[in-house]
C-alpha cells in the first residue's frame, strides 16, 4: 500500500437526539485543550533549542537537540523537572524542600500530541538546515518562530498505535458517522465514513495519523491513510514499448482555464472561464473586513467578526478546491499522458492588473492536483521546458512570433497564414514537444523536432524581416502533416 491519501470529516458538536454517542460542547473544549497543548509543546521545544544554542556559544561542547527524536527526549525530560513545575513542602520540623511536580496538566492530554509537536519542530529545523546548505527550491526558509494563539491555526496530531489487533484510532465503531480518538473519545462527524470503513475492513487501507484542526470555526478530523493502488479497471493500461503517441498538451489560462489537445490538432477537452470565487465574494469580504476593523481589539465582538470573516474566506477556498478537483478528474480519467506548461506564477503575480485573476484561478494548485491524481491511475504527467514558447510558436510551420499580446485570442501566423485559437495552438505545441522528447533517435518523430533554443532565437530575428503572408481563416477540415 503505497498510495498516500486523506479523508477529512467535519466534527459536529451539536447534541444528537439519537441514543448513539455524539460530541458535545464539552468535547470541543477538549479539542481546544489538546490544540493548546500542542502549541505549548512546540514553543517549549523551540525554547529549549534556543537556550542550547545560547549555551553552546559560551561552551562549544554543549549539545543542541535538533532532530525530532532528540526533541522528544528533551521535552519529556523537561516536563517532569522542577523547571516545568515545583512545590515547596514543609515537614513537621520546619524544613522546607522543593519537590519537582512537572507540568500539572500533562495527564489531561494525550502523550502523542506533545511528541508530534516536537516532531514538527524537528522537520522545521531540518528544512532550515537544508535551506542554509542550498538544498530545495523556492523561497529560502528561515529559522522557526514561536506559534501564537491568535495567529496560528489550532491543530494537533495523533499517531495510530495498534494493541491486540485494535488501533487507537477507529472509524465507525459508535455509528456510521463517528471517529474514535484516544483520550478524546467518540466524535460525531457530518460526512459518511462508508468508503473508508470498507477500505479498512477489506485491508486495502491503514490509518497512519489523525489530525484535528480548527478551520474557520469548524473542527475537522483528517485521517491520513496508506491506501492500496486503485483497481486495475480504474487505472490506465500500460503503453507498448517504444510508443511515443498519446500525449495530450494542457494549456492553462484565464479566458479558458484548461484547453487540452493532441499533437494532431484535435481538441479533446476545454474548460471555460473559472468560477473566480474570490471576485464573486469581494463585496461580502469588504463588508466583513470593515465590520472587523471597527470592533474594539480584544473584545468578544471582534472575535465574532473575525470568525465571520474567516468563514467567508473558507467558503471561497472550498468553492475553488471543488472546481479544481472536478476539472482534474475529467482530465486524468480520460487521458493517460499529460504534459503541462511550466508557468512562472510568482513572476506573473507581479503584474498587478492580473495578479487577482491569476491567484483566483489557482494554476499551481491545479497542476499539483493533476499530477498526483495521474500518478494514482498509473499515468504520466510531465512539465514542458520553462522556456519553450508554446504560445508564440505556430503549430503548423513552427515559426515563432515576435510578440503575442494577451488581447489576441487567435494566433495569426505571419509565415504560413494559419489561424487557430490561441490556447489550442499552445496545447498542440505542448503535445508535440512531449512526443519528441520521448521519441527514440532515428525515428521520424524524433527527426521532425522543434527548433532548439539557438534556432528559436534565429527564427525570432528572421521573422522580423520576413514579409507577412496573407492571413487566411482556419479551414474547417484541416489535415495535419504526419512528419513535422
Amino acid at each position: 500500500m503505497g498510495r498516500p491519501t486523506a479523508f477529512r470529516f467535519t466534527v459536529d458538536p451539536s447534541p444528537s437526539p439519537s441514543p448513539s454517542p455524539s460530541p458535545s460542547p464539552a468535547q470541543v473544549m477538549v479539542l481546544a485543550r489538546h490544540a493548546g497543548a500542542s502549541r505549548f509543546a512546540y514553543n517549549q521545544s523551540l525554547r529549549l533549542v534556543k537556550d542550547a544554542l545560547t549555551a553552546r556559544a559560551a561552551d562549544p561542547g554543549v549539545g543542541v537537540p535538533w532532530s525530532g527524536f532528540d526533541l522528544i527526549n528533551a521535552f519529556n525530560a523537561w516536563k517532569v523537572s522542577a523547571a516545568a513545575g515545583r512545590v515547596l513542602v514543609a515537614d513537621s520540623c520546619g524544613e522546607v524542600a522543593v519537590v519537582a511536580t512537572g507540568l500539572a496538566w500533562r495527564t489531561e492530554v494525550h502523550q502523542q500530541v506533545l511528541e508530534e509537536a516536537a516532531v514538527d519542530l524537528g522537520r522545521a529545523l531540518a528544512a532550515y538546515t537544508g535551506a542554509r546548505r542550498g538544498r530545495g527550491a523556492g523561497r529560502r526558509i528561515g529559522f522557526p518562530r514561536f506559534k501564537r494563539k491568535n495567529r496560528d491555526r489550532r491543530s494537533f496530531r495523533i499517531r495510530q498505535k495498534t494493541r491486540g489487533g485494535r488501533g487507537c484510532i477507529r472509524v465507525g465503531e459508535a455509528g456510521a458517522r463517528s471517529v474514535t480518538l484516544p483520550r478524546i473519545g467518540v466524535l460525531r462527524v457530518r460526512e459518511d465514513t462508508r468508503k473508508l470503513r470498507r477500505m479498512l475492513r477489506t485491508g486495502r487501507a491503514s490509518i497512519a495519523f489523525a489530525t484535528v484542526s480548527d478551520r474557520a470555526g469548524r473542527w475537522t478530523v483528517t485521517l491520513t491513510v496508506k491506501a492500496a493502488d486503485l483497481h486495475p479497471d480504474r487505472q490506465h493500461p500500460p503503453h507498448p514499448y517504444g510508443d511515443t503517441g498519446g500525449w495530450v498538451g494542457v494549456d492553462r489560462g484565464l479566458n479558458a482555464l484548461v484547453v487540452a489537445a493532441t499533437s494532431t490538432g484535435r481538441e479533446v477537452f476545454r474548460e471555460g472561464a473559472p468560477p473566480r470565487p474570490l471576485r464573486a465574494a469581494q463585496g461580502r469580504l469588504r463588508r466583513l473586513s470593515r465590520q472587523y476593523s471597527r470592533k474594539k481589539k480584544g473584545s468578544v465582538n471582534r472575535a465574532e467578526a473575525a470568525a465571520r470573516l474567516g468563514r467567508a474566506h473558507a467558503r471561497v477556498r472550498n468553492v475553488r478546491q471543488e472546481f479544481l478537483h472536478q476539472v482534474a478528474n475529467q482530465l486524468v480519467q480520460t487521458h493517460d499522458r499529460l504534459v503541462l506548461e511550466t508557468l512562472n506564477i510568482t513572476g506573473m503575480m507581479a503584474n498587478h492588473h492580473l495578479a487577482g485573476a491569476i491567484g483566483d484561478a489557482a494554476w499551481g494548485e491545479l497542476g499539483r492536483v493533476i499530477a498526483y491524481k495521474q500518478t494514482w491511475r498509473g499515468g504520466h504527467c510531465i512539465q514542458a521546458d520553462r522556456w519553450f514558447p508554446s504560445t508564440k510558436t505556430c503549430s503548423r510551420c513552427h515559426t515563432i512570433a515576435t510578440t503575442m499580446p494577451l488581447s489576441a485570442r487567435v494566433y495569426p501566423c505571419a509565415a504560413c497564414g494559419y489561424r487557430v485559437d490561441r490556447d489550442r495552438n499552445a496545447a498542440i505545441n505542448l503535445a508535440v514537444w512531449a512526443e519528441q522528447q520521448h521519441a527514440q533517435p532515428g525515428t521520424p518523430t524524433h527527426e521532425a523536432r522543434l527548433p532548439t533554443l539557438p534556432e528559436r532565437t534565429a527564427l525570432a530575428h528572421t521573422n522580423v524581416r520576413v514579409k507577412p503572408a496573407p492571413v487566411t481563416e482556419e479551414p474547417t477540415h484541416h489535415t495535419y502533416p504526419g512528419c513535422w
